[in-house]
């Protein structure tokens, strides 16, 4: 939050260093006070408008009732004023596309309904410009905030959120769940690329096509060994009969950076390794063990690879 790269996440660490700067002020006053306290311990109890004791008594009222009510009460009315303007959900009309964010335990699902593309915690942008991001949630309470963009937001079921994502600069960006969700909470990850407007739309153009064709034998075996096992119930590839919904669609999972919501790399030793025990990777998430064997797991590693 430290690290806008965004108008809304400047604005919010400007407030941010403000109110750190008033408390400072509080703080190192109170302290002050009770120094003082220390140094005149044992002096008698200083009379409201006695004349030698009148400095001292100022301070006490200025530093201990005055500064004190005046700061909280000008931080709440600037802070109060400025999140109005903030927490308003953008108008879709004044944003150029918008995107779905579903949050699930524990990952999320990310959909660009002008285009039909799907993919999973990973979200691309191109840069300056204004994207309406809907938030929902297919189970319970979540939270999207990524801090250099801007504030989080909740996730509840029933209803869309809606919050603006307006980044000015290029980079990756790293988000989190922030509402505690389950045992997983904590590995409830995601990324935001903020990309040029060409790479964003090579990119988004990519994510509309079905997934690529098994190309080796040993990717065809793999290709049979997703869709004769438990993996097509669960996941959806486009352009095959694998229509699950339950995990997240791996249409294009060659393209993404990481798995298990940013968990871990997006690497074949790491996606054989989740493939073969996914619970010590990420207890308690919904990808069961499925006891396939290390030649149909290589297979299928191999196949899930080829999908860009």
């Amino acid at each position: 939050m430290l690290a806008p790269a965004s108008k809304q996440s400047h604005d919010i660490e400007v407030l941010w260093w403000w109110m750190l700067g008033a408390a400072v002020v509080v703080f190192f006053g109170a302290v002050a006070l009770l120094g003082m306290a220390w140094f005149r311990r044992g002096t008698r109890g200083l009379p409201l408008f006695g004349e030698r004791e009148s400095v001292p008594q100022a301070m006490v009222i200025g530093f201990g009732v005055v500064i004190p009510v005046v700061t909280l009460v000008v931080l709440f009315g600037v802070s109060d004023v400025y999140m109005v303007g903030q927490t308003s959900p953008p108008n879709p009309r004044s944003t150029a596309m918008t995107i779905d964010v579903i949050g699930h335990q524990w990952w999320w699902e990310i959909r660009y309904p002008a285009t039909g593309a799907v993919t999973a915690n990973e979200i691309h942008i191109p840069v300056d410009t204004r994207v309406n991001i809907v938030a929902t949630t297919a189970d319970v309470i979540h939270s999207l905030w990524v801090p250099p963009i801007n504030r989080k937001i909740d996730m509840i079921p029933g209803y869309r959120n809606r919050l603006l994502f307006d980044a000015d600069k290029l980079g990756v960006y790293r988000g989190q769940c922030a509402q505690f969700c389950g045992l997983q909470h904590a590995h409830m990850a995601l990324k935001v690329f903020v990309q040029t407007p060409v790479a964003f739309r090579a990119w988004l153009q990519n994510m509309t096509k079905p997934a690529d064709q098994p190309v080796t034998a040993l990717q065809r075996a793999g290709e049979h060994v997703f869709m004769t096992s438990s993996c097509a119930s669960c996941h959806t590839i486009g352009g095959t009969s694998a229509q699950g919904t339950v995990g997240p669609n791996l249409t294009h999972l060659a393209t993404r950076t990481s798995l298990a919501a940013d968990t871990i790399a997006n690497t074949p030793s790491e996606l054989a390794a989740w493939i073969r025990n996914p619970q010590a990777i990420k207890p308690g998430d919904r990808m069961p063990d499925l006891g396939l064997s290390r030649t149909a797991i290589t297979a299928l590693v191999a196949y899930l690879d080829g999908l860009h």
